[in-house]
């Protein structure tokens, strides 16, 4: 089979990463906004951290099995389908792990709801001390962990339409997620007895409206699965081979983040609220602009070692690489410079109090270290599944779990909430350097002398921009004691002002939009 032409290859990564991000930057705002609303309404306290456990141990596992180990052992298996056996080898494929998919995650689902005050304490034993926190996080748990199944076909689905080089549909699923939890929010909860149940049927809700908008793309394919469990079929087996070690390897930065749940619930009320609002705004740039450049970037490796144009395969990782360095660090930089102004700007408002905005800042201003960190992962861990290499990444994978444990031991007693947010950022360090350090001995990539004069145009281009926040950015108290909306503006218009110093910065020193094309 022969190789696409390189221009036509440079433009299909960049158009299918502007698709990508254009839909993460949509949903990312409708989930701020989610998030504002939730804060608003409801506050930092123990009903809110109450949710936010129910939520996250099906959200963990989503990103766990669905976008992260299935999506980085399916997509590489499909892909090699497709190119070596063709139409019907695909369709027979997808239906029998569609079946599959299903059997399985709906046992663990039955299971989940039937014992869901045990996985409550499992995941948050601190909230034993406090009835009212267990009972309601065990209640909406049930309700919330069937998600995880729709979510999980929802992935399926989004699988096979980015192999087949469609995008957009499964990445502006998560929007509807955030206006269907946003409409329960306001519009439900009033109507409950315990208004925050609302939330949990949101989330249930949200899995229901977004397997549904995949299905149109699908039979505009005509791939629309046939449920038809067979876990003897070869691919299924492969699948599933990669698929089981790949949790501890893509996905080795969600379970440090849940661990951080479980120790903070031992803290004060209010910790897992602060960690939540940290989380959240850090996925902003990392969504934006890492998953995207990882969603991307996946199928065209897979495809790469497919046609074992290993000159190919190196080219889209230093493409992806200059991507995330020029925006990963910035990004990092002014989120720690603008954690408090961003906080008080967006959550600042009824429940959400000048406690909880300095909790929070302070939390953000320790996990914003690890964006650059978090964006290396989802280049370099696909670069290894795609190559259908899990050993090297599960191996590395439970490295930086067990750092992330030590770390947070070493850092929580003194620093508390802070000391976890800490602790992932350098795990994430530690990942992605060893990541890196399989890559370059096994001879998969490594930095070429290019990246020396590239990295100090980007050192210099950011201390600029460090420099003009600094100094354009108010005090504390202003963003405490002004009105909602001036701190909106102003937040936006230094954002505005950080990112063209950082751009006019980076033309001046010599740097050109071509030196990011595909090589």
């Amino acid at each position: 089979m022969s190789n696409p032409p390189l221009q036509s290859t440079n433009s299909r990564l960049w158009r299918s990463t502007f698709i990508v991000s254009a839909m993460t930057l949509l949903s990312r705002i409708a989930g701020l906004v989610r998030d504002m609303v939730f804060m608003n309404l409801f506050g930092a306290g123990k009903l809110m951290d109450a949710f936010l456990v129910a939520f996250k141990i099906p959200n963990f596992l989503r990103r766990l099995f669905a976008e992260g180990a299935f999506s980085q052992a399916f997509v590489p298996v499909l892909s090699d389908v497709r190119a070596q056996r063709g139409d019907a080898a695909v369709r027979q494929l997808i239906d029998h792990v569609a079946g599959s998919l299903t059997l399985i995650i709906g046992s663990i689902s039955a299971v989940a709801i039937v014992f869901a005050p045990a996985i409550i304490f499992v995941f948050a034993p601190g909230f034993r001390e406090d009835a009212l926190r267990f009972d309601l996080a065990a209640d909406m748990l049930r309700i919330t962990f069937p998600y995880l199944l729709l979510i999980s076909l929802t992935a399926f689905a989004g699988g096979i339409l980015n192999t087949y080089g469609r995008f957009g549909a499964s990445s502006f699923t998560p929007v509807l997620m955030n206006l269907s939890m946003i409409g329960c929010a306001i519009w439900l909860a009033p109507l409950l007895t315990t208004p925050i149940m609302a939330l949990a049927w949101g989330v249930l809700i949200s899995g229901i409206v977004q397997l549904g908008f995949q299905w149109l793309p699908l039979r505009q394919i005509n791939l629309v699965p046939r449920f038809k469990p067979n876990f003897k079929d070869p691919d299924v087996k492969r699948i599933l081979t990669l698929m089981i070690p790949a949790m501890f390897g893509v996905s080795v930065s969600q379970i440090n983040l849940l661990l951080d749940t479980v120790l903070a619930s031992f803290l004060v009320a209010g910790s897992v609220s602060w960690l939540y609002t940290a989380e959240r705004l850090t996925e902003l740039p990392l969504g934006l602009i890492g998953i995207a450049v990882a969603t991307v970037i996946l199928p065209t490796l897979s495809a790469k070692h497919a046609e074992k144009s290993d000159a190919e395969f190196r080219g889209t990782i230093d493409w992806a690489l200059k991507v995330i360095v020029m925006v990963g660090v910035p990004a990092s930089l002014a989120m720690g410079i603008l954690a408090e102004p961003l906080m008080a700007s967006l959550f600042h408002h009824g429940e959400f109090d000048r406690t909880d905005v300095v909790k929070s800042a302070m939390a953000l201003q320790a996990l914003s270290g690890g964006i650059l960190a978090f964006m290396l992962i989802k280049v370099f861990a696909p670069a290894f599944y795609a190559r259908q290499d899990v050993k090297t990444p599960v191996r590395i994978g439970i490295i930086a779990m067990v750092a992330n444990m030590v770390f947070n031991l070493m850092l929580v007693w003194h620093l508390e909430h802070v000391g976890l947010s800490l602790a992932s950022t350098l795990s994430a360090f530690l990942n992605a350097g060893l990541l890196y350090k399989g890559l370059h001995e096994k001879g998969i990539y490594r930095f070429e002398r290019h990246w020396i004069k590239l990295a100090l145009r980007f050192a210099l281009a950011n201390a600029v921009m460090v420099g003009v926040l600094l100094a354009v950015t108010p005090d504390s108290l202003w963003w405490l004691d002004n009105p909602g909306w001036s701190r909106v503006g102003w937040v936006l218009l230094i954002c505005a002002g950080g990112a063209a110093s950082y751009g006019l910065a980076l033309l001046a020193v010599g740097f050109r939009p071509h030196e990011l094309r595909h090589h």
